[in-house]
């Protein structure tokens, strides 16, 4: 075993642990061991496990992305303070500031990448042992855990609509002439190219502020906007169908979850933001400082009182006296 099988061995234990327990769920309620539609739907199950168990996860990316979104303006500072000094010092106090900032806050850049870099070696894993299932059906053995040497048999027999092998890629329904199998899998990639850009596409529209609308940041999300399904059109020609419909099926996942986290919880300040005050502000309500949902007239009243309490601390703070020259002092104090 090389050294990165020795790596995903317990990730490919695990992933045959959830698709054999789900495969084992839909053959309990009636379903074929061999249909291509149970493993496609314990593969659905396996996106389902995984997603849920990343959720956290992905709480804390949106509060990463949010705190990114509120020092951006002191960021753009310190780049400004060392625009054009390209010394070596400069560089480290740079460095140094930029660093001291994000800990300050307590994000960094890499806290919005934590879903992503948790799920794929997850991937990798599925990937893996769906591509071992011809090699061990050829040698008439199992996976690494549960996936016995029968249900391998059985998982290399299930074909989707009956033609097409979750085991088979683009590549060899090419060679083989599987006119089916390439429609599947060329429909599939396209879909999951679409889903991922429009997933992008509704964070960089709709859940900016117009302050990160101006950093180098978002220039480079609107470049990999495009850039980044290019990637998944070499993806979708090499992976065997299983993935595919797991990537897929992820990107809709995550579509959804985009959706209503934008609706219920945009980015303060964005277009988003603004469509919730407007439908909150129909039902009468509206969001206080605290970000809580309140009715129109407990907000009104708060930020009545907030008024008060400024105008009574500029009523009651110290007047400013003037400053005078020696002999207009003496003078005064003589009167």
């Amino acid at each position: 075993m090389d050294f990165l099988g020795i790596i995903l061995w317990p990730l490919k234990w695990a992933v045959e642990l959830i698709l054999v327990a789900w495969h084992w769920l839909f053959t309990a309620v009636g379903m074929a061991p061999a249909d291509g539609m149970t493993w496609v739907l314990s593969i659905i199950g396996l996106v389902i496990v995984v997603r849920a168990a990343v959720f956290p996860l992905f709480v804390k990316q949106i509060k990463s992305q949010r705190k990114m979104m509120e020092i951006a303006p002191e960021l753009r500072k310190v780049q400004e303070k060392y625009r054009g000094k390209k010394d070596q010092l400069s560089r480290e106090a740079m460095s140094r500031e930029t660093m001291a900032l994000y800990k300050k806050h307590g994000t960094t850049p890499m806290s919005s990448c934590l879903p992503l870099l948790v799920q794929m070696p997850i991937f990798f894993a599925l990937f893996s042992v769906l591509n071992d299932v011809t090699k061990h059906h050829k040698a008439g053995i199992g996976g690494v855990g549960l996936l016995n040497a029968q249900l391998t048999e059985q998982f290399y027999d299930a074909k989707v609509f009956g033609t097409v092998s979750l085991h088979e890629n683009l590549g060899d329904a090419w060679n083989a002439g599987n006119t089916s199998a390439i429609a599947l899998l060329a429909t599939l990639v396209v879909l999951m190219i679409l889903s991922q850009f429009f997933t992008q596409l509704q964070i960089i529209s709709k859940n900016l502020s117009p302050e990160a609308k101006t950093g180098q940041a978002y220039q480079m999300q609107k470049i990999m906007l495009y850039v980044l399904p290019l990637g998944f059109i070499f993806s979708g020609v090499f992976f065997p169908l299983g993935v595919v419909m797991y990537w897929f099926v992820s990107n809709l996942w995550t579509m959804g979850q985009q959706f209503l986290v934008i609706r219920e919880m945009p980015t303060p300040g964005s277009e988003a933001a603004k469509a919730r005050e407007e439908r909150l502000a129909r039902k009468g309500k509206a969001v206080n400082a605290q970000g809580k949902v309140v009715p129109m007239a407990v907000y009104e009243a708060e930020e009545q009182r907030k008024l008060e309490e400024v105008e009574k601390a500029k009523a009651e703070a110290p007047k400013r006296e003037q400053p005078m020259s020696k002999k207009r002092a003496k003078k005064k104090g003589s009167n």
